[in-house]
């Protein structure tokens, strides 16, 4: 395979991870708050969703048309749901006697794993994101070929999170997020839920004019 195609896979990858969205939200809580360590974890477990996403807009982008466009329906109204019941929480929060959040992110690898999934952002950028880079090369793209596009990206979500686990660990970052953190965390819920909203109005209306 064309080594440029591999390397193209990479950026695309690279740059839909670190396009601002409920994700580099939720790290920047998590990492300011608990360091890199809890920030590598959360992403770890959001790498999951990366490479289910990104497989699925590769599937789309070589050719395959069999999924049932309700299938994407009913997986926007599960991510608006998630996301409405982060930012439900985030908005609502209140110190505990410790002196501590209680919408704290207790287990970053579990939270990084289930956003990943519910992420609404992912399919869309994904799509988005790989056809604006892979359009050019696209008498390349062959079922053959998807595996290795596929790894190379994951290299790519690997770089990208790399950067994003230095970027958090920043002692300016956390001092900065320690100052402020109640009034972050809450306007960080009020962005989930506007993200909540966006997923129902893309959901709801294919949903009911495929069942009218």
């Amino acid at each position: 395979m064309d080594p440029t195609l591999l390397l193209v896979s990479a950026i695309a990858a690279a740059i839909y991870v670190i396009t601002p969205g409920p994700a580099v939200l939720a790290l920047l809580s998590i990492g300011a708050a608990r360091g890199r360590s809890a920030g590598a974890a959360f992403l770890f477990g959001h790498l999951a969703g990366d490479v289910l996403w990104a497989s699925l807009a590769l599937l789309a982008i070589i050719g395959a048309r069999t999924i049932d466009p309700r299938f994407f329906d009913l997986l926007g109204l599960v991510c608006g749901l998630y996301l409405f019941y982060l930012g439900l929480r985030a908005v609502l929060a209140r110190r505990s006697e410790d002196g501590s959040l209680d919408t704290g992110p207790v287990q970053p690898l579990r939270r990084g794993l289930i956003l990943g999934i519910t992420n609404p952002k992912g399919y869309p950028v994904a799509v988005a994101m790989f056809t604006a880079l892979l359009a050019d090369h696209s008498g390349s793209l062959t079922w053959q070929g998807a595996p290795v596009l596929l790894l190379a990206a994951l290299v790519g979500f690997l770089l990208a999170d790399l950067f994003l686990i230095w970027l958090t660990g920043l002692g300016l970052l956390r001092r900065f997020y320690r100052r402020h953190e109640i009034w972050i965390v809450r306007a960080t819920g009020l962005l989930f839920i506007a993200f909540s909203i966006q997923a129902f109005a893309a959901s709801l209306p294919g949903l009911l004019g495929r069942r009218g």
